[in-house]
C-alpha cells in the first residue's frame, strides 16, 4: 500500500492515519467537516488535499448510520482500489450497500477493537490498535487484493487481524462492548442526583464500572442504532436476573428461615455464574487469565513516583504484570497496586521497602 484516502477524521480515522502516515503511506484526509480534516492534517495525518488520482485504499471511518452512504459515494466516484469502513457494526452497511445495488468485490468490512472515552481528532493516537483486535469480515465476493490490503493496514496499525462472520461480529460486540456500555451508563446514572456525601464515597469500584460511561451519548446513539435487536436480547438477559436477584435480596429481609436460605441462594448463584463469567474474559495479550499477586504501595500525588517504582522495581528484576491506581478521598495521596507473578512478589516487596516505599499488607 503507497496511497490511501481516509474519509471520517475523527478518533478512529485519524489514529489510522497516524499510523499509516508513520510507515511511510501518503495519506490524504476528507471529512464532511473541513475544519476537523484540516485539525487532522495538522497534527501529521496527512494531507487535506484530495487525491489526484485513485489511491490503493479507501477507508470510511464514519458513523455506522452514514458508513453505507459514504461508500456508496466514494465507490461510484471511483477514488480507490479496494475499500473498507471502520464502523462497530457490520452486518447492516454491508446489507445496505447489497440492495443499493453496488458490486462489493472490492469492500471488505472491518472493525478495530480499540478506543477512547474520548472523540475527535485531538484524541487520536497513532498507537491506538498496537496489540488489539481488529477485525475483518470478508465475503465469497471480496477480492483477495482487497483482503491483502486489509490486512497490510492491520499490520501497520500493530493491530492483531481476527477473521469473522458480519452477523457473528455483531452479536459478539453487543455482549462484549454495547451491552456493557449501557449497563455502565445506568450504574452511573444513579449517581445523578446522589447526595454529595454518597459521592464522595465511590472508591476504584464504581470508576471502574462507570469509566466508559463517559462516552458521547451521539456516537453511541449511532452505535446502537445500528445494532438494536442483539444488544435488546441481551438487556433482556439481563433485567430478568437482575429481577431474581432484587426478589434474592427482598427474601434476605424475611424472618422466615426457608426465605432467607431462598435468599442467600439466589445471591449466590448470581455471583457464582459472574465469576464463571469473569475468568473468560482473556489475560495480557489475549492469553489465558492469570491470578497474579498484588503489592500494593502507599505514594504522594507528586511528579514521577510512579517512574520510581517502575525503576526500583526493574533494579530488582521483576517485570510490572499489571497496574492500578486507588486515589485517596480529600488527600494528595494513592494506593498504587502492582500485579506481579507470585514468585515475584516477595522479592519486590522487599526490595521497595529497602529503597524507603511504604508497603500496605
Amino acid at each position: 500500500m503507497r496511497t490511501a484516502l481516509v474519509i471520517g477524521t475523527g478518533l478512529i480515522g485519524t489514529s489510522a492515519a497516524l499510523a499509516l502516515v508513520s510507515r511511510g503511506v501518503v495519506v490524504h484526509l476528507a471529512d464532511h467537516d473541513p475544519e476537523q480534516a484540516r485539525t487532522a492534517a495538522a497534527l501529521g495525518a496527512g494531507s487535506d488535499e484530495a487525491p489526484e488520482g485513485p489511491v490503493d485504499l479507501a477507508i470510511v471511518a464514519a458513523p455506522p448510520a452514514h458508513v453505507a452512504g459514504v461508500l456508496a459515494d466514494a465507490m461510484r466516484r471511483g477514488v480507490a482500489r479496494g475499500y473498507l469502513d471502520v464502523a462497530s457494526v457490520k452486518g447492516g452497511p454491508r446489507r445496505e450497500l447489497e440492495a443499493l445495488g453496488l458490486d462489493l468485490s472490492s469492500y471488505i468490512g472491518t472493525h478495530p477493537m480499540s478506543g477512547r472515552e474520548k472523540s475527535g481528532p485531538l484524541a487520536a493516537t497513532g498507537d491506538l490498535f498496537e496489540g488489539r483486535p481488529w477485525v475483518l469480515t470478508p465475503t465469497r465476493d471480496t477480492d483477495t487484493e482487497v483482503l491483502n490490503l486489509a490486512l497490510e493496514l492491520v499490520s501497520h496499525c500493530r493491530a492483531v487481524p481476527v477473521v469473522m462472520d458480519a452477523d457473528a461480529h455483531d452479536r459478539a460486540v453487543a455482549l462484549v462492548s454495547h451491552m456493557p456500555h449501557l449497563v455502565s451508563s445506568m450504574v452511573a446514572a444513579r449517581l445523578e442526583n446522589a447526595e454529595e456525601a454518597a459521592v464522595r464515597l465511590c472508591g476504584q469500584g464504581i470508576r471502574d464500572v462507570t469509566r466508559i460511561a463517559a462516552s458521547d451519548p451521539g456516537m453511541w446513539i449511532d452505535i446502537l442504532s445500528a445494532n438494536p435487536e442483539p444488544v435488546a436480547d441481551l438487556l433482556a438477559d439481563v433485567s430478568a436476573d437482575l429481577h431474581e436477584t432484587v426478589r434474592a435480596l427482598r427474601s434476605l429481609q424475611s424472618s422466615d428461615d426457608a426465605k432467607r436460605r431462598e435468599g442467600v441462594g439466589g445471591i449466590q448463584d448470581v455471583l457464582r455464574r459472574g465469576n464463571a463469567g469473569q475468568v473468560r474474559v482473556p489475560g495480557k495479550h489475549g492469553s489465558a487469565p492469570r491470578v497474579y499477586e498484588i503489592v500494593a504501595v502507599l505514594i504522594d500525588d507528586q511528579p514521577g513516583q510512579l517512574a520510581r517504582i517502575f525503576a526500583d522495581a526493574g533494579r530488582a528484576g521483576v517485570n510490572i504484570e499489571d497496574v492500578r491506581i486507588e486515589h485517596a478521598t480529600g488527600q494528595q495521596a494513592g494506593l498504587v497496586q502492582l500485579m506481579v507473578e507470585p514468585q515475584a512478589a516477595t522479592v519486590l516487596s522487599a526490595a521497595l521497602r529497602e529503597r524507603g516505599w511504604a508497603i500496605r499488607q
